[in-house]
């Protein structure tokens, strides 16, 4: 495991992240042996979220005899400053620590939301008057809106931008990473696995580790992921033509019928959790049936209000046929939640 400066800030941690949501679905016993042959096999960037169920416990439960070597990003999707100074004590007690290396505005891809941020009483004012008590050492932020994140990455206010990145969601090198090296912004690769539509894991991370300068952040839910992913930092990376072809198979394949996450089609004028009902079936998949039907509730239960009115379609960069996949994906969750009683 090689380790890189993270961006400005001094740091070096490893060139391979742990991303923390699967971890939800395990055991505290199963995740606490997983987080910690991670910690063994020389990662030390562990990345989770406010919202990822008891992810940040498990990580405070497994890692506090180790704190001090580990490099700690968590994340809140408030935008108020009261609500996010809430999260940042909640999370410094889930996570069993004093401090937290990097906490990162979580999800901002809409305008309205930065504003928010922003603004006085926003969640701006909280961290950085948390970062000033020594509770947080470092902010970032995430978004899945390109162009928002280079917004963020112009505006010199974060240390790290997290963004998709992966061999069918391609864009973030050509405008995104180039501009974020160029201002020493840390680059925090996410779903290296299209949100789970990869599952060659090999081919994954050959096109990942031919991007220099940045940090993938997959996912784990067993000693033996973490142990085949990190095998695959221990030889040299070489593309191959026929995994060139590979790859452009797999896009072929998956065509355009899967959401980004871009949230280009919301707001929903019925007031539809558009997002949150299409990735369901992805999120079932991570997290398990039982788990996801309860943490997606709140959004899941608001895809009966879809009345087909055609306004999220004209929205999508995609042109995916939204209505027709809400309806197939509560129709899912309608069956885990029955299942589940």
């Amino acid at each position: 495991m090689q380790y890189f400066p993270f961006g400005t800030t001094g740091v070096s941690v490893s060139e391979l992240g742990f991303g923390a949501i699967p971890i939800i679905r395990l055991s505290f016993a199963e995740a606490e042996r997983t987080l910690r042959r991670a910690c063994d096999l020389g990662i030390t960037l562990f990345d989770t979220a406010n919202a990822y169920h008891d992810s940040e416990e498990k990580i405070g439960r497994a890692l506090a005899p180790v704190r001090d070597t580990i490099f700690l990003a968590t994340k809140t999707m408030k935008r108020d400053a009261a609500s996010a100074a809430e999260h940042i004590d909640l999370s410094l007690r889930r996570l069993n620590t004093d401090y937290i290396d990097l906490f990162q505005f979580h999800q901002v891809a809409l305008e309205k939301d930065w504003e928010k941020i922003m603004a006085p009483g926003g969640a701006m004012e909280a961290v950085l008057e948390a970062q000033k008590a020594g509770k947080i050492r470092f902010i970032g932020i995430t978004s899945h809106s390109l162009s928002m994140a280079k917004k963020y990455v112009e505006s010199g206010l974060f240390v790290s931008i997290q963004f998709p990145f992966n061999f069918i969601e391609t864009d973030a090198a050509k405008e995104l990473h180039p501009l974020a090296r160029e201002k020493g912004v840390a680059i925090l690769a996410m779903k290296p696995f299209a949100g789970g539509a990869i599952t060659d894991a090999a081919l994954a991370f050959k096109y990942l580790r031919s991007h220099e300068n940045l940090f993938p952040i997959p996912g784990y839910d067993s000693v033996e992921s973490v142990e085949q992913i990190v095998a695959f930092y221990e030889k040299p990376n070489e593309v191959t033509g026929n995994d060139l072809a590979a790859m452009e198979a797999v896009r072929s394949e998956l065509g355009g019928q899967f959401c980004r996450r871009c949230e280009y089609c919301q707001p929903c004028p019925q007031g539809v959790s558009i997002t949150q009902g299409m990735i369901y079936p992805l999120l079932a998949s991570r997290m398990s049936p039982e788990v996801a039907s309860e943490f997606a509730s709140a959004g899941m239960d608001t895809l009966p209000k879809c009345t087909e009115c055609g306004a999220c379609v004209k929205k999508c960069p995609y042109t995916l046929p939204i209505p027709s996949m809400l309806k197939k994906h509560y129709d899912l969750y309608l069956g885990h939640r029955k299942a589940k009683a």
